[in-house]
């Protein structure tokens, strides 16, 4: 709808997780450092945790690309609200093994024969859980077992965990000090400062097309997205793209100050 006002050749602030518009922030690009080394060196387990709306399913996406460019076979579960069977079938289906009619331990079984069939040909296997920190405690065991899978020097399955803040404080309860020290790496994503929401927005606009000149946000636009997102991109994802709708109704370039609080004011939204 705007694109053509604004110069555009795509949406630049879409809300879906888009690899294309990866920002390579220094935390970003260190927790994908984490998992890309974590699962290529076979370290078995790896968390990533950071607020809502930082970028994690993003890096998951990332991650999921790099998998398959790598021949890296991967189950990927994005709601761990499942019980126990039905997690391990989805894990299954998603490695292309059969499940239906299986028990529990026949499932492992099978798992365990896949897993060292591949790592005799010098493949890896991956398990990517996101929305980790709402695993229930028996689920968490359960993956907490899996680590078990292993040869004299190497994890046959290597398992990243990702979620919100709760899931460091699930980690760090005493109930769960056993799988807290299978963790070979730790990495928490943080919201920008205000430079780094000033390069996000920019690099995005460049990866959409925008010509450099004239600015698509004018400087006093940049610095109330900042001030109501607080740097979390999820926010200054919304935030910029009503403004462009907004700008485009009034045919305003570039997009101004009391644009952007005007639709934070229609999201509730407070400096």
């Amino acid at each position: 709808m705007y694109k053509q006002f604004f110069g555009l050749t795509r949406n630049p602030f879409v809300i879906s997780p888009d690899p294309f518009f990866y920002h390579p922030t220094p935390r970003h690009n260190e927790a994908l450092a984490n998992l890309h080394y974590g699962v290529g060196r076979r370290k078995g387990f790896i968390v990533i945790t950071g607020e809502v709306g930082t970028g994690k399913t993003l890096l998951v996406r990332c991650l999921l690309s790099e998998l398959r460019k790598n021949n890296i076979a991967f189950g990927y579960v994005f709601n761990p609200l499942l019980p126990v069977v039905e997690f391990f079938q989805y894990i299954m289906a998603d490695l292309g093994l059969p499940y239906a009619g299986r028990t529990k331990a026949e499932m492992l079984l099978d798992l365990n024969r896949y897993l060292i069939q591949r790592h005799a040909r010098g493949l890896i296997t991956a398990l990517v859980v996101d929305e980790a920190q709402a695993l229930r405690t028996e689920l968490l065991e359960e993956i907490r077992l899996l680590t078990n899978l292993e040869t004299s020097q190497q994890k046959l399955l290597q398992i990243v965990l990702l979620g919100q803040p709760e899931l460091d404080a699930l980690l760090d309860s005493p109930g769960l000090r056993q799988l807290k020290q299978r963790v070979a790496l730790r990495c928490q994503l943080q919201p920008l400062d205000e430079p780094q929401t000033r390069a996000y927005i920019q690099s995005r606009l460049e990866r959409a097309g925008a010509p450099p000149d004239p600015p698509v946000f004018s400087g006093e636009s940049l610095e109330k997205i900042y001030e109501y997102s607080r740097g979390i991109p999820r926010i200054v994802n919304t935030l910029c793209e009503n403004s462009l709708v907004n700008a485009f109704a009034r045919e305003q370039r570039p997009v101004s100050g009391d644009i952007v609080s005007e639709v934070a004011a229609d999201f509730r939204l407070t400096t």
